[in-house]
Order: structure tokens, then C-alpha cells, then sequence
């Protein structure tokens, strides 16, 4: 307890025996003899009953008591301890033969009635008020007022206001009320932030006063360059920087080196100078390196692992990475050697045997231990997703051998899942048995909501724009039949079931998917399915609206496979996929498609390698990579339909030079118009095309959460046939938030912030921009992302971008480096029920094609369920 309080009550205590001292000179009183407690009465300001406070004391009426002794110092302990009252004391009225009268007078501890806090925005007010407990009632104590001022003063030093004082003042509240209250001033003064002018080393001549700085990772000197490591000071990252100093002399082989002294100066413009006094020592290197005890892996296999050589600088930090690493979970060194092949229990102790003439000889002293086995494997928390759904992922099942890696992969495929949230998934192991070599372990998850709705609206594509989604991530299919299921709908089997509408005056489309990520239940194989049909209507220029005679409406349908591979290890997934898709147009004449009136049908199927190993939030993850490479191929039918497209395609040309030469007259070019129409109905009957994507993300912590994530992305759409030619669908639209309005007949929107959306079209040979998309494109993207919170009802990261990139029609005119870059700033939110919400502000650096020699500027892009 405080000293404050301890004194006081410890003073009471003393009163009281004084007390009982005094009473005995005026009546007969034997001290030390036991008497019989007759009555025991209370005076004083309080509100609780007599009785109350009796039964507090724990005196009992009739009960033996020593006088004095220590029945009486309990109840005084018992009563300070109820933290109800305040001034304590216990008198003795008289003694009467053998009976003893008693007395306690005390008053009630004040209650907090209103608190008022200065020097602090009115924002803070409530959260100081929260942190510290100061709700309207509370007994005001001097613990209390303590710990309140310790809590505030620590804060506020923490975040570089070291000169911060805090005051508190209790005035009493003088009303009608028979009760002890008052009112609470907090008076806090941060002051300002106090910032290191400079550090000062003495004693150093080995290493720079750079290098040493350097290792001090969260105190820097004042200095105009510091822009991510703020120059304030903080006690506890100051003590913690000093033991970075002496690690960084024992990675250059100075073991011996110690702080010997550190002080503060403060300085009249409200900084301070903090100086480091160092013993440096003598500089040792690595002796002769033994390994005593070890019976599972032979010396040389060791060595291996811990990579160290006779007569290297001595490094103790490099030396205990190697032995036992804190900072990577899956590092390469000898205690993960043990424990990812069943050595739970093993001990692993790096002795120094010999130190003589500065060389350091090692032994390694291993204790290996039974091999360990599971022996309960257990999963707690899951109240919505079946136990089937989250047994098949884990990779640590009973009667396994232990090991550490599985441990750690199992976390990352729960996270992955999405249905539970990915910082709060936990290990337990319990009974451990060293003798036996048994051990349980138990995972903890807490469910998280798996399912979104997306409703939006918003203006775009020259219209208004609805969309109505509904995704279901954790769904039961099994179930869709039984009414007790829907909570609100069947969950818990780990399908995915989603429905989206989305409409706008020029176009119409509803799809269904479904997937199923484990067919049949035993084996990792995804099965997936999709039905879509759109219809878009031709935008009539005369009337601003959309002409409904004139439509193109798409039908499709796909089904897909994809399998998680074990070589060249299991983060590899093989896909496939076969997908058909019906265009039907209705007098829809365009640039694009000059068959108004026609059809085309897109056979193709779709084979996929990816390889994901990023960890351990899916929508933050803080390392691994994931690429991805897709060929979506087409039947060559031209090697087999009989139709010679070199002769077509003579034709074609020959006709189109017809109908573009303005000197012919209208019937002769609207029949060479209606004979180029007829050709391309040929060409694109059945489309034949080959597709090529690859992509690329990886993620690393710079430091702390700061993650940077750089990104690659490559398309190319190509023909069997040049005579065909490059079919007028699926072709790749660059610029923007990449969520295209009309993405209907298989078009790509590819995302480049500070563009407006598919601005960056190719330009042709005549230099005139194309607006069909291009056939190939590349992008290149270097993201800083840092997060705000990661809680599960919300999780929210800013981010910094560069961005570039270029799309083309051919290979002649394609340089994967002349691209349009852009670089920006963003938010990112994602809840559970509406997925990724995000907005971006880019400034494109270059002009856009087509429109003069005025850079893109500024752009705001929205993000709605796709994450950059």
C-alpha cells in the first residue's frame, strides 16, 4: 500500500493501544489478561448500521479478547482493508468485573461525486476518466488518488512529455445529503515534449559515435532527418537502447563491454543531453567449438547449423540467434533443429570453457530429452464453425511426433481460413510429461463474423450504379433444407456462397458462385462453380440514356478444381478450370464489335500454379509472399474448321479500306461495312485466344508493424492465328481503383492509382488512343503499410504507394519500362459484415493518353471489397 496510507493506519494502530493504555490507568485493567466483550458500540460520521460495521470488525459479543492484543489489531486491519472508512480507532468505555466495554468511532471514506480535469482536450477527458476507474461513487482513497497520479505521470512520459506533473485536489461537497462526498480536480500539466538535444558517449574508441547511435533504436538526437524515429525522450526505450549499445560491441567480438554510467542533463530550451559512459574491453574471437551431448545429430550436422568458424570475431548476439532465435518463430538454428522433430524438452547452453589470450572456447551443452509426443490435440472457442472444419487443417493430431514448424503452419492455416480472428489465436500445452515424453495442446480461437454484405451506390460509367452482394463464407449447404439452421443462415461447414446484383441505366448483371474447399471431406480439393448472365445496352448519345434495342447480353458458366500440392512443398495449389460464356449481341454496332447483329462463343479452359505462404492475418499480413501464374487457353480452332483466315483477313483489310476512303459512295461502303462485319462474325464465332497472367506480392517488417509490401503484375493476351487475330474480349483496361463498371465480357480493370479508371489505354499505330483495352500490360507497386488497430471488429492500416505501369497492343510497341507512375496515400478498413473499405489519394505523374499534355494530377479512388 502507499506509504501515505500505511503511516496513517499504522499511527491509528499505535493510538489505539495508547488508547487502550490510558483507559487502564483509570479503570481495573490487567494489561495482557483476557476479558469477556460485554458491548461494543460505534460512533462517528458514517452512513452503514452499527451492526454493519460490527460484522466488519469481526468483534463478536461474548467472544474472549486480550486487551490489548490481537483481536483489537485485526479489526482495525479488517476495517481499513473494507476500504468503506476512514480515521479508525477502537477506545475501551470500561471494565466491569470481567467484561469489557468497547468502542470504535471512524467516518466513511469520501465518494467521488463529479471529477474535473484541466489541461488536457475535452477528447481525453473520458478516456482518463475510464482508465483510471473515477466513476461517480467510487470510495476515494489514497490508493486511488495514487495510483491515479503514478498512471497519468507514467503516461505522459511515455510519449516524451518527461517534465509532467499531475495534481490532485479533493474538495468536499457541502449539500443536504447526509453523506461524505467530493469532487476531484485533476490538474495536469504535460508540458512539452522533451527531446534529445544530443547523446554523448565517452570511453568509446572501437566503434563510432554513428555506429553506436545507429543501435539505439528508439532514442535519436534531434536532427531535421529523423522523420519516422521521433526525437523525444522516454526513460524506459532509453534504458532499453543501452543494452542494443552492449550487444552491438558483442557482435564485434567486445564481450566485456558495459554501460558503466548513464545521466541526463537538462538544457534551458527544454531538451536534454544524455550521457554514456562505456568500458569497451578487449575484442575476443571464437575458439574451438565442442558439442557435449548429443546423440540425435552428429557434430558436423550441428555445425552446420550454427554456422560459426574457429577464429571469427567473437559475436555473443549472432551466437544466441543461432542457438535459439525469439525473433522468427521458423528460424534455422539448433533449438528448432530439436523441436521440429519431436525434442520438446531438449536444453540447448552455450559455456564458455576457456578464455584465455582473448580466444573464447565453446561447448555446447545439449539435453535432448525424450522425443515428445501429443497426446490430446484440442480446439476451443469455436462456436459457429464445425470441429470437422478446423481438425482437417490442423497439423498436429495425436499420437504425432511434436514439432514446432507444424505448430506454427497450423496457426497460419486457421488464420487463413478468415472465420476467426488472426490475433487471437493461441496455443495452450498442458501436462507436460518429460518422463513420459506426452504433452496436450489445445488451440484457442475466437469466431469472428465470415460473412458480408456489400450494398452501394454510386455514380460511375456515365450512371447511377446499385449493387446489392451477399457473401456467406462459413456456409452449410447441408443444411440450406433445415428451418433450425438459420441463425441467420446455415454456417459452419466452410463453404462459400455468394449472390451479387448489380444494375445501372446501361447495364444489368447477377451472378452465384459456390465453393466447396474440401470435396468429399478428406482431401484439400477445392470444387467450384459460377453462373452469370449481364446484359448492357448501347448509350444512346442523342437521348443521354441507354438504348434498349440495342443490348449485348452475356451467359456463363464455369466449374473448377484446385489442389493443394506437396511438392515442391504444400504451399503450392494447382487449379484448373473449364469455363463457357455466350455473347449475344442485338444491333450493338461499335468500334469494338462491327457483327451489331451476331454471336460469340468463349470455350476455354484455365490451368493456374500459385503459391501463398503469407502470414498470419489475410487481410494484414506481415510476411511470406504470393504469386501466381495462369494460362487461360482456348481450342485452336482454325487448325481444324476449314476456314482460311489468311484469305479472310486479305479481305478484311481490302474492305476496310473501301469503307473508310470517304470518296466512295454510301451503298459501296455500307456493303463493305456489312462484308467486314460478316468476316469478323467468322473470325470471333468461337473465340481462340490464349491468356498469360502472373502476379506477385511479398511482405516484410521493416520494423515494428511497418510492412512493406512491393507487388509485380504481367498480362498478355495473344493469338493462335495472327490472320484471326487478337480477339476483341478479355483484354486488359489500365487506371484507376480497378473496379470497372463494365468488366462483362471477360475485360480485366487493372488498378493504377492517380489515373482515372481506364484511362491508360494503348495508343495504335497512328497515334490515336484505341478505348478497347490493351493485350498487354505490366505494373510494378511498393506499398508501406502500417496498422492502426488489427481488432476484430475492426481493422484499420494506413499506407504510402508507388505505383507504375503500361499497357500496349503488341510486342513491337511494348517497353515494360516506360510506364505512367503515380504515388499516393490510403486507408484501409475492414469489418467483418462489409469486407475492405478503403479510399486513396494518388498524383499520376504523366499525361494521360488522349488528352494533351496535362499530367493526371491529383485522383481519389474508393475501395470497395478488393484489397492493393
Amino acid at each position: 500500500m502507499p506509504l501515505k496510507a500505511f503511516t496513517k493506519r499504522f499511527i491509528a494502530l499505535l493510538f489505539t493501544v495508547f488508547s487502550l493504555s490510558t483507559f487502564a490507568q483509570e479503570t481495573t485493567f490487567e494489561k495482557g489478561k483476557k476479558y469477556t466483550l460485554a458491548e461494543i458500540t460505534v460512533n462517528g460520521n458514517t452512513n452503514f448500521s452499527e451492526q454493519t460495521i460490527i460484522t466488519y470488525s469481526g468483534l463478536k459479543k461474548g467472544s474472549e479478547i486480550q486487551i490489548p492484543g490481537e483481536e483489537i489489531s485485526n479489526a482495525i486491519k479488517k476495517l481499513w482493508n473494507s476500504n468503506l472508512f476512514n480515521d479508525i480507532d477502537i477506545y475501551l468505555l470500561k471494565v466491569e468485573d470481567n467484561n469489557a466495554y468497547l468502542e470504535i468511532r471512524l467516518a466513511d471514506l469520501p465518494e467521488l461525486n463529479e471529477v474535473k480535469i484541466t489541461g488536457v482536450k475535452k477528447g481525453k477527458r473520458e478516456s482518463i476518466i475510464k482508465e483510471n476507474k473515477l466513476t461517480k461513487g467510487v470510495k476515494v482513497t489514497e490508493n486511488l488518488v495514487t495510483t491515479t497520479k503514478n498512471y497519468l505521470v507514467n503516461k505522459y512520459k511515455k510519449d516524451g512529455f518527461y517534465n509532467a506533473k499531475v495534481n490532485i485536489n479533493n474538495v468536499e461537497v457541502i449539500d443536504s445529503l447526509q453523506k461524505s462526498r467530493v469532487n476531484m480536480v485533476l490538474a495536469i500539466d504535460k508540458g512539452k515534449k522533451v527531446k534529445v538535444q544530443d547523446i554523448v558517449f565517452t570511453g568509446d574508441s572501437v566503434l563510432t559515435e554513428k555506429k553506436l547511435r545507429k543501435a539505439m533504436k528508439n532514442t535519436k538526437k534531434k536532427s531535421f532527418f529523423n522523420l519516422l524515429k521521433r526525437s523525444k525522450y522516454i526513460k524506459d526505450d532509453f534504458k532499453e537502447d543501452l543494452t542494443s549499445v552492449v550487444d552491438k560491441y558483442k557482435e564485434n567480438g567486445y564481450r566485456d563491454a558495459r554501460v558503466i554510467s548513464d545521466s541526463l542533463v537538462n538544457n534551458k530550451d527544454n531538451t536534454v543531453t544524455l550521457y554514456v559512459d562505456l568500458e569497451e574491453g578487449e575484442q575476443y574471437t571464437f575458439g574451438d567449438i565442442s558439442f557435449i551431448g548429443n546423440t540425435v545429430y552428429t557434430d558436423d550436422q550441428l555445425g552446420r547449423i550454427l554456422r560459426i568458424k574457429k577464429g571469427e570475431t567473437y559475436n555473443g548476439v549472432l551466437l544466441q540467434e543461432r542457438i535459439a532465435d525469439n525473433t522468427k518463430p521458423d528460424a534455422n538454428d539448433l533449438t528448432n533443429l530439436y523441436q521440429n522433430n519431436g525434442y520438446l524438452f531438449s536444453t540447448i547452453n552455450p559455456v564458455e570453457v576457456n578464455a584465455e589470450g582473448n580466444v573464447i572456447d565453446m561447448e555446447i551443452r545439449i539435453s535432448e530429452g525424450k522425443p515428445t509426443y501429443f497426446n490430446s490435440v484440442t480446439v476451443r472457442g469455436n462456436d459457429v464453425t464445425n470441429d470437422k472444419v478446423i481438425y482437417r487443417e490442423l497439423r498436429t493430431r495425436p499420437g504425432q511426433l511434436y514439432s514446432k514448424a507444424n505448430v506454427v503452419r497450423t496457426i497460419r492455416e486457421l488464420s487463413q481460413l478468415g472465420f476467426f480472428d488472426a490475433e487471437q489465436i493461441s496455443t495452450d500445452f498442458k501436462n507436460p510429461n518429460p518422463n513420459e515424453g506426452t504433452i496436450d495442446l489445445q488451440y484457442g480461437v475466437v469466431e469472428t463474423g465470415s460473412s458480408q454484405i456489400e450494398l452501394q451506390g454510386g455514380y460511375g460509367g456515365g450512371g447511377f450504379i446499385g449493387t446489392l452482394g451477399l457473401s456467406f463464407n462459413n456456409f452449410s449447404i447441408k443444411n440450406i433444407l433445415n428451418k433450425e439452421a438459420y441463425k441467420p443462415v446455415p454456417r459452419g461447414d466452410g463453404q462459400k456462397l455468394a449472390l451479387r446484383l448489380q444494375a445501372s441505366r446501361f447495364y444489368q448483371t447477377y451472378s452465384f458462385s459456390f465453393t466447396e474447399p474440401w470435396l468429399g471431406g478428406k482431401k484439400p480439393v477445392q470444387f467450384s462453380t459460377s453462373i452469370s448472365h449481364s446484359k448492357q445496352f448501347l448509350y444512346n448519345p442523342r437521348t443521354g440514356n441507354a438504348d434498349k434495342d440495342k443490348r449485348f447480353n452475356i451467359t456463363g458458366i464455369s466449374v473448377g478444381l484446385a489442389k493443394r500440392l506437396s511438392v515442391p512443398d504444400d504451399y503450392f495449389t494447382l487449379s484448373q478450370a473449364v469455363s463457357y460464356q455466350h455473347y449475344d449481341l442485338l444491333n450493338y454496332n461499335t468500334g469494338l464489335f462491327t457483327f451489331g447483329n451476331g454471336y460469340s462463343n468463349n470455350l476455354a479452359y484455365t490451368i493456374g500454379l500459385s503459391r501463398n505462404n503469407t502470414y498470419n492475418d489475410p487481410v494484414f499480413p506481415t510476411g511470406g509472399s504470393n504469386f501466381s501464374i495462369t494460362a487461360k487457353l482456348s481450342v485452336p480452332y482454325s487448325l481444324f474448321n476449314n476456314v482460311d483466315y489468311s484469305a479472310l483477313a486479305a479481305e478484311r483489310d481490302e474492305k476496310v479500306d473501301v469503307r473508310d476512303n470517304p470518296n466512295n459512295n454510301d451503298f459501296v461502303r455500307n456493303n463493305a461495312a456489312a462484308r467486314v462485319s460478316e468476316i469478323d462474325q467468322e473470325r470471333f464465332k468461337w473465340l481462340e485466344f490464349y491468356k498469360i497472367k502472373f502476379k506477385a506480392d511479398w511482405y516484410t517488417r521493416i520494423v515494428d508493424k511497418l510492412v512493406l509490401r512491393p507487388s509485380i503484375e504481367f498480362g498478355f493476351l495473344g493469338a493462335y492465328n495472327n490472320d484471326r487475330g487478337v480477339i476483341p474480349f478479355e483484354r486488359f483496361f489500365l487506371g484507376g481503383d480497378g473496379l470497372g463498371s463494365y468488366s462483362l465480357d471477360g475485360r480485366e480493370s487493372i488498378a493504377l492509382r492517380g489515373y482515372e479508371n481506364q484511362s491508360l489505354q494503348p495508343i495504335d499505330e497512328n497515334g490515336n488512343v484505341t478505348n478497347d483495352g490493351g493485350s498487354i500490360y505490366n505494373k510494378y507497386s511498393l506499398e508501406l503499410r502500417y496498422p492502426i488497430t488489427l481488432k476484430p471488429t475492426a481493422k484499420i492500416y494506413v499506407l504510402g504507394f508507388l505505383e507504375g505501369g503500361i499497357s500496349h497492343n503488341s510486342f513491337r510497341d511494348y517497353s515494360p519500362f516506360n510506364i505512367k507512375r503515380s504515388a499516393g496515400l490510403g486507408l484501409r478498413l475492414f469489418m467483418p459484415a462489409f469486407g475492405l473499405l478503403g479510399i486513396d489519394f494518388g498524383h499520376g505523374f504523366d499525361t494521360v493518353p488522349g488528352q494533351g499534355n496535362q499530367v493526371s494530377g491529383w485522383q481519389t479512388h474508393f475501395i470497395i471489397g478488393q484489397q492493393f
